[in-house]
């Protein structure tokens, strides 16, 4: 399978604090979104191996550009999405975030301990998705259970997949809901 990218978007932002409280350092949170036309839209298909190619191809892809608009802060958390176009099924989403696309994240911010955390949905043209995001080697970490939330506002069309990363150098701006006890 060919994969067909139609646009990329990143987007970052910086959190100086919340309503009548900044920070001491803020929090950067980048996200890379790649428009991607869906090869199994319309049709059932039980093999889906390309997909978990083009998740590997679109985290290589967009690394580099995320790990460029951190600067030189470390990753600290992390995150990824999906968007399957109304042509597509769920499973064609999770096909192209679950198998691979972690390698290419792990391998360029050294490691990660924990799952990434995910979502994926099917939607329309401009929907948004709730970009989970969580400590990248603590999973209990609750300072750093985090969304942020994302659209293109043209996909995905149909026969589309939007496929989201997002990176962050620190949690919340101003947690306050302490740690478990383990």
């Amino acid at each position: 399978m060919t994969l067909t990218i139609r646009k990329i978007l990143t987007l970052r932002e910086i959190a100086y604090g919340e309503p009548g409280h900044a920070v001491a350092r803020p929090i950067i949170r980048v996200v890379g979104m790649a428009v991607i036309a869906n090869p199994f839209a319309g049709r059932v298909e039980s093999a889906l191996e390309p997909l978990f190619e083009a998740g590997a191809a679109i985290g290589e892809r967009l690394m580099p550009d995320l790990l460029a608009l951190l600067g030189e802060r470390p990753v600290v958390a992390y995150g990824k999405a999906a968007i399957v176009g109304v042509g597509g099924e769920a499973e064609h989403g999770h096909a192209c975030i679950h198998p691979m696309l972690g390698r290419p994240i792990r391998a360029l911010i050294g490691g990660g301990k924990a799952l990434i955390p995910s979502n994926v949905k099917v939607g329309a043209v401009g929907v948004p998705v709730d970009l989970p995001i969580g400590h990248k080697d603590d999973p209990w970490s609750r300072d750093h259970f985090d969304t942020i939330t994302v659209c293109v506002g043209d996909a995905p069309r149909p026969d589309e997949i939007v496929i989201a990363v997002a990176l962050a150098d620190g949690g919340r701006p101003w947690p306050r809901t302490g740690s478990p006890q383990r």
